[in-house]
């Protein structure tokens, strides 16, 4: 009996703490109209989208909600992005096969908006355990493969007072940088892409505007190798 109780509870927490992200992307579909006019008409025109899916067609971006924009308003094709609704570094160690077909020259990962909700006593140390396991696997299956991490994306003030665990973003970002640093791969930090840039964000203040997928792809343009 007492083993039951405690799968509910887990189960239940687990459900709780996906619900954040899954309640977001029903979000982005129900936006979906506008935020992709707005992205033809102010982010990027056709042929700058092509640009993107030219500079970018040996690269896969691994992640989550966030990451899954890049695809959800066709900045770049399908088989570019890797990422889903609800993904943690945890999670993403189940994609392994799956990027190891599209066989890529360089990963791009975006994880750790959903990390930071994880009911677990340390979701820090438990978020970069994961993601030391996830680098280590993408070596050992793609040995020549250029890995970026990039930073968690932050959100609004209102979104922080729905959910104070948003404030534990920075720390995230730190220890990423850190994580970059001792496994040697490489790291971006998208801080720069946020100045006076409110207008990016969707509804919700977590997820984006076709603009912001824009921007970020002009920065990581320079680390394509």
């Amino acid at each position: 009996m007492r083993t039951k109780i405690t799968l509910t509870i887990l189960m239940g927490s687990i459900v709780l703490a996906l619900a954040a992200c899954g309640n977001q992307s029903a979000d982005q579909s129900a936006v979906q109209p506008e935020s992709q006019a707005q992205g033809r008409e102010g982010a990027a025109s056709g042929s700058t989208v092509k640009v993107y899916q030219q500079t970018f067609e040996n690269s896969v971006f691994l992640g989550d909600s966030i990451t899954e924009g890049l695809s959800f308003h066709d900045v770049l094709d399908e088989k570019n992005v890797l990422a889903g609704a609800g993904k943690t570094a945890e999670f993403a160690l189940e994609d392994i096969e799956e990027l190891v077909k599209r066989n890529p020259k360089q990963v791009f990962i975006q994880l750790g908006s959903d990390d930071i909700l994880w009911p677990t006593d340390d979701p820090l140390t438990y978020a970069m355990n994961n993601y030391a396991k996830l680098i280590g696997m993408i070596r050992d299956k793609l040995p020549e493969v250029q890995i970026t991490l990039l930073t968690v994306t932050p959100v609004t003030e209102e979104a922080i007072k729905k959910e104070p665990r948003y404030n534990t973003i920075p720390d995230f970002n730190q220890a990423l940088k850190n994580l970059a640093g001792n496994e040697q791969v490489g790291f971006v930090d998208l801080a720069p892409i946020f100045k006076d840039a409110a207008d990016m964000y969707d509804s919700d203040g977590i997820h984006f505007k076709p603009e912001f997928y824009a921007r970020m792809l002009d920065l990581l343009k320079e680390h394509v190798k």
